[in-house]
Parts: C-alpha cells; structure tokens; sequence
C-alpha cells in the first residue's frame, strides 16, 4: 500500500512539474534591425534596452539583420517580431510571405520608430504598421497626449500629456482601423504636418494577428528613459498575447 502511495505521489508530482514548467516557459521575440535606408545609430542601444526589458519580464530575445531568418519555419519560434528602426525594402517576395502567413496565424508584430519608414511598395505591410513616414522637422520636445490609458503601454502612465524629446514623425497611408494609444500636438513645435489629428503610437488587430508602434526612439537618450521603456513593454506584451499556438491553418497568403 505505501508503495502504491508513493508511486501515486510520484506520479502527481511529475503532473504538477510538467504542468508548472510548460506554463513558466517563456515567450521569445526576434527583434529585426535591417537597414536598406537611413540608419539610425540608436538601433544597438535599442537592441541591448529590449535584451533588457526580457530580462526584466522573462521573455527571450533573438537580434538579427539576416533577412533568410524569415521562412515559416523559424518564425513559428517566435511570439512576436520586433522591426526596430528598420528602413527601406527590407524583405524580398518570399520573405514577404512568409511573414504575411506569420500574422495570420496568429503572430504579433512591433513597429518601432523607423518601422514605418520600411517596405512602401508592400501596401500589406503598411496597413500592418499602421501608417507610412513622410518627413519630420529636427529633433525637438513636444506634447504628447495620451488618449487610452486601458492599454499595457499607456496604463502606467499617471497624467493625460508626455512632455517627450524625440524626432516627431508626419504620416501618410494612416489606417482607419488602428486604435490610437497617443497623439502629438502640433502647436507644442515646430514642423508637424498631420493636422489635428496626428497619431503617434497605435495598436490593432490586423488579418489575424496583433500590431503595435511606437514612433518614438529615434534617440540613443529615449533607450534610457524608463517611461519609454515602459511604454515599449507594454506595445511587447500586447503583441505577445496569451502566447497561443500559431494556427497556419488560417494563413491565407501562399508560400512563396
């Protein structure tokens, strides 16, 4: 009989562990960085923040500039992809759709800064990111407003205006559907372009997945400030979701 028990406890005990260690398994991230345009130097520092950031909230974090890393099969690694500071035609067609398949089964995606300064002749991308880049005035401090504050990367936030340095980009392309997180008001500076409706960090759901950006970090000093780095977690932790198992069933796209 006690060895019965034993066995039993044996038994439940390795239930409990497996159940414990498959919730505790962290989400992973890639974090793209490709530039075929502009580079911003702020992109090491961003990479090492977001290294940070999974530290802090146990999720792990792969970096590359390696365009071949998008194929179905290595993106199916991952929770979300970050596109930090990227710039240009940065994916060829087959790339392309192999990301497209990842949205739609399910992945999250993070725009951040010069994400939308990214792949303009692939009208899909940009109703992914939200909107495309048009220009922007120097560097310089403007009032931000925060317009939802039941978001992970607003929430935190305690005052309805983020008094913020950073390069304050003008927008084409902006998709209707995005749900906008913060605005930027244009009297505050000088050079805005969008009028008085001037979106600056969004999120949405898009052909099956999750999307966010962040217009901010174009600065190495913004990668140091913990209410951005805050901000930007929140944007992760959204695209991440409840961390399902991607269901390709629902790509709609083909492989190229």
């Amino acid at each position: 009989m006690k060895k019965y028990l034993s066995l039993c406890l044996l038994t439940v005990s390795i239930i409990l562990f497996q159940s414990f260690t498959a919730v505790k398994k962290p989400a992973k991230i890639l974090v793209f960085s490709k530039t075929k345009g502009f580079r911003h130097n702020s992109i090491e520092v961003g990479k090492a923040a977001i290294q940070k950031l999974g530290l802090a909230h146990n999720f792990e974090v792969d970096t590359t500039e390696n365009a071949d890393l998008f194929t179905e099969d290595n993106l199916k690694k991952y929770a979300t992809v970050v596109f930090l500071s990227t710039t240009g035609d940065v994916l060829n067609d087959a790339q392309q759709s192999a990301f497209e398949r990842y949205i739609q089964a399910g992945g999250g995606y993070v725009g951040v800064h010069a994400a939308t300064d990214t792949e303009y002749d692939w009208p899909w991308y940009g109703k992914l990111a939200g909107a495309y880049f048009t220009s922007h005035p120097a560097v310089q401090e403007a009032r931000f407003v925060i317009k939802d504050k039941n978001h992970p990367a607003t929430k935190f936030l305690t005052d309805s205006v983020w008094m913020h340095k950073d390069e304050l980009y003008n927008f084409k392309n902006i998709n209707p559907d995005i749900k906008v997180l913060i605005t930027i008001d244009e009297k505050s500076y000088s050079g805005g372009k969008n009028g008085s409706f001037h979106p600056f960090s969004w999120y949405h759901s898009f052909d099956g997945g999750r999307a966010f950006y962040t217009s901010m970090g174009h600065t190495k000093e913004t990668w140091a400030e913990d209410k951005f780095l805050n901000h930007l977690w929140g944007g992760i932790s959204y695209a991440i979701g409840k961390q399902k198992k991607l269901d390709y069933s629902k790509a709609t796209s083909k492989l190229l």
